[in-house]
């Protein structure tokens, strides 16, 4: 397993972050290689991806949300993926947003991919990428505000 951690400063309160976060049929605008993210339930979510040159797809479960603070998940199938995003008040106008990745690169391209560091630039991006979407609109498309523990 590879891990990543990536945060990201945004100029928007900590509530408007999380709330465009949990908007995951958005991720695709955002995250590189993600073609589609359909939300099936509260806590399924069925994910296609292109990951080295690869379509791929799978679930991820939501384990943990709590509002304004994280959301974490365990993929189920297909790429294995699980990790955290948390979200930490700077000020009333700023806040952090922190992820933290493990994968398990499959094949020989993902293997190398990861080897130079192709994953870790690409969430560096998407979080850079994400910034831009929630500062250029000033406020979230939408909002899941709901509470999951397991």
């Amino acid at each position: 397993m590879s891990t990543i951690e990536k945060s990201i400063e945004v100029n928007v309160p900590v509530q408007t972050a999380y709330n465009q976060w949990t908007q995951f049929e958005e991720f695709p605008r955002f995250m590189e290689g993600v073609k589609q993210v359909k939300q099936i339930d509260d806590t399924h979510l069925y994910w296609k991806a292109d990951i080295g040159g690869k379509e791929q797809e799978w679930q991820a479960n939501i384990t943990e949300q709590v509002p304004d603070k994280r959301i974490a998940w365990k993929s189920q199938g297909g790429a294995s993926n699980a990790g955290v995003v948390t979200f930490h008040r700077l000020s009333d106008l700023k806040s952090k947003v922190m992820l933290q990745l493990e994968y398990e690169p499959q094949g020989i391209v993902e293997q190398a991919g990861d080897a130079v560091g192709v994953v870790t630039r690409r969430i560096e991006g998407d979080l850079e990428r994400f910034k831009s979407y929630i500062e250029s609109r000033g406020q979230e498309t939408g909002a899941w505000r709901g509470t999951v523990k397991h």
